[in-house]
């Protein structure tokens, strides 16, 4: 059956004029769909779906080249077609992936710096009350060491001594979070110290 006659009999809805379509072209389509896919699976699917919509579309079909260039061709399209999908599926998965795990990174990194800071405050309640009052002062009210001896009537040396002596209590009472938290525990404590 030479192309118009199959063509007229596509149109007419003969399922043997089909039949030859699909056994005459659909392992070479098959194999032309594989070298853009690399996937003989959605090869075979993307080629099985051509078929099924020249089925569908038989009574419309309009071919301005030959049968086979026609068929070439819309395999060509539709791979790229599905390699286009897959990219853009890629891209939504990529995206999805890196904020979920941002999303993820973001809570525990505020349940961190949550149990930081209470552990941190917890610690400076704890401190001797001279020497809070000094560290708070300077830390938190940012006074310097000279307006603090001032105010409190002591040596500036009393002051330095006082922060010294804080610092080396909080360091050691914040010490199990350094592992899990540096990070928040430098940001948090460059809070307190600056």
């Amino acid at each position: 059956m030479n192309q118009e006659q199959l063509i007229r009999k596509l149109h007419a809805g003969h399922e043997s004029a089909y039949e030859e379509l699909f056994r005459t072209y659909y392992v070479e389509l098959s194999n032309h769909a594989y070298k853009y896919l690399m996937d003989i699976e959605v090869a075979k699917e993307i080629v099985q779906d051509l078929f099924v919509n020249i089925y569908k579309k038989r009574d419309k079909l309009e071919l301005n080249s030959s049968l086979k260039s026609y068929l070439y061709r819309s395999v060509h399209n539709r791979c790229l077609n599905h390699i286009k999908a897959q990219k853009t599926k890629e891209k939504y998965v990529a995206y999805i992936k890196y904020n979920s795990t941002n999303a993820e990174n973001q809570i525990e990194n505020k349940i961190y710096a949550n149990e930081l800071e209470s552990a941190l405050l917890n610690a400076i309640s704890q401190l001797p009350p001279k020497c809070r009052m000094v560290f708070k002062m300077n830390r938190m009210e940012g006074l310097t060491n000279s307006e603090i001896a001032e105010k409190l009537e002591l040596s500036k040396r009393t002051v330095e001594t006082q922060i010294t002596k804080a610092l080396k209590i909080l360091r050691t009472k914040i010490r199990p979070y350094l592992s899990e938290c540096y990070l928040v525990l430098l940001i948090l404590f460059h809070t307190f110290i600056i």
